[in-house]
């Protein structure tokens, strides 16, 4: 078992005894997760491939809001944004828009982007070095404003 598990795990039981329903349910369907993932698997989880379980599973609540909120379902949100905020407190801490516009500048001057066309050469270098701490849709949003698309 990992370290990042053993804490997800050490948090749930906390949330158990403290009474804090929201944060255990939260944990119970995250450990479910990870639990049904190793079982695929049959063997051990690194800790980029819990990571990596932890990012689908926040993706599924940002989606979630976002169709409750269509449905005029504010009080479902609500409850989706404060499971959110638990599942992305096990994440790595996230880029900011600035960073990621430095960083996307920095790889457009290594590659000699000049405009839309080089999107790709730029987007392959630059997301294996936001791997995880940053929303592709975002980079990619980024990137394309950077090369005038």
């Amino acid at each position: 078992m990992t370290t990042l598990e053993q804490r997800i795990d050490q948090d749930y039981v906390e949330a158990m005894r403290a009474g804090d329903a929201l944060r255990k349910e939260t944990l119970r369907f995250l450990r479910a997760a990870i639990k049904s993932a190793r079982i695929d698997k049959r063997a051990p989880l690194t800790e980029e491939e819990i990571w990596e379980i932890i990012k689908r599973q926040a993706k599924q609540r940002r989606e979630s809001i976002e169709q409750f909120r269509k449905g005029q379902r504010e009080d479902l949100a609500a409850k989706e944004e404060a499971e959110l905020a638990i599942i992305e407190s096990y994440l790595p801490a996230q880029l900011s828009r600035e960073e990621i516009v430095a960083l996307a500048r920095q790889v457009i001057a290594e590659v000699g982007a000049a405009g839309p066309r080089d999107m790709g050469k730029v987007m392959g270098k630059l997301m294996p070095q936001v791997k995880g701490r940053a929303d592709g849709r975002l980079v990619n949003e980024v990137v394309r404003e950077l090369l005038g698309g």
